[in-house]
């Protein structure tokens, strides 16, 4: 299977250790957690398009669209399972509607994404076996998270490398060795 490409959001330091508390939670449980990751370009982000290939003009085209709405609010409320026999866990991401519109005019450009429409969330664990899903309910809880969504950056799997197209003014960045 080809990796895809991707254009993300990323929450600022504080909502990425905000996520990385559930991942911890998840793995203290003895459950998968995306701390099993071990990517060095591993980090909480909120994915806004995946495709085989990213075209420049869709990259300009988010820059402008997106870029310019950095820094944005989100809350992370809710959680999802999705898949079949073996599970991802998420949380829903509550997005202005603007933003929305906004990363729906990025997606109609983009040949081959990979789904129709869009689900913004913030994936807290993949290959969750069914049995298990009722306890990873049970510790990550019911508790919205608030994020502040600084960055978006474009995955290159082909290059192994994550980009910056657009940040927020004032953001440190993201913690070093963490890219993605």
């Amino acid at each position: 299977m080809r990796r895809l490409h991707t254009l993300d959001l990323v929450p600022d330091l504080a909502g990425q250790e905000v996520v990385r508390r559930d991942w911890q939670a998840l793995r203290d449980a003895g459950l998968p957690s995306q701390l099993d990751h071990r990517g060095r370009t591993n980090a909480p982000h909120v994915t806004v398009v995946s495709a085989p290939d990213l075209p420049d003009d869709v990259i300009d085209l988010a820059k402008v669209r997106l870029g310019s709405v950095l820094p944005m609010r989100a809350r992370a409320a809710g959680l999802l399972l999705l898949g079949g026999e073996r599970l991802t866990v998420a949380r829903a991401v509550d997005i202005d509607d603007d933003v929305v519109r906004r990363v729906l005019a990025v997606r109609v450009h983009v040949p081959d994404r990979q789904h129709v429409g869009w689900l913004p969330h913030v994936t807290l664990a993949r290959r969750l076996d069914r049995a298990s899903a009722q306890r990873a309910i049970d510790v990550l809880g019911h508790e919205d998270l608030e994020l502040t969504l600084t960055e978006l950056r474009r995955w290159d799997p082909q290059r192994g490398r994550v980009t910056t197209i657009a940040q927020a003014r004032g953001t440190t960045g993201r913690p070093p060795g963490v890219c993605r």
